[in-house]
């Protein structure tokens, strides 16, 4: 008897990779296996380009991973340099110890994160 088939867990829904290829007119019919294929391949490039993030992170000794971090994991390794034009309007990590300094000021809407400023609440 046959193995059952095991339908793959992926975290990014290949019905949605499906929609948004056919955007495209020249993408004709889709084989049911391509979106789960780009899935893998899209879970596997993120991971990449985060555990490079995260050893940045962790060396400028930052608790929040920041656009300024993907941007020196991006354009510190040639295998995202596909990117480069992605991430030129991120400003860079500065140079100074201070936690803070390299955190760009994006808002508090921009990252989630609240920060704590000098002026007083009334």
């Amino acid at each position: 008897m046959p193995a059952k088939k095991k339908k793959y867990d992926s975290r990014f829904p290949p019905a949605r990779i499906k929609k948004i290829m056919q955007t495209d007119e020249e993408v004709g019919k889709v084989a049911a296996v391509v979106p789960v294929i780009i899935s893998r391949a899209l879970e596997m490039f993120v991971e990449t380009l985060l555990k490079e993030s995260r050893k940045i992170t962790i060396s400028r000794n930052a608790r929040t991973l920041t656009p300024t971090h993907l941007k020196a994991s991006i354009l510190g390794n040639d295998q995202f340099a596909f990117l480069k034009d992605v991430v030129s309007s991120i400003p860079d990590i500065q140079q100074s110890g201070d936690e803070e300094s390299d955190v760009p000021n994006c808002g508090p809407s921009a990252s989630g994160v609240h920060r704590r400023t000098n002026s007083k609440k009334k």
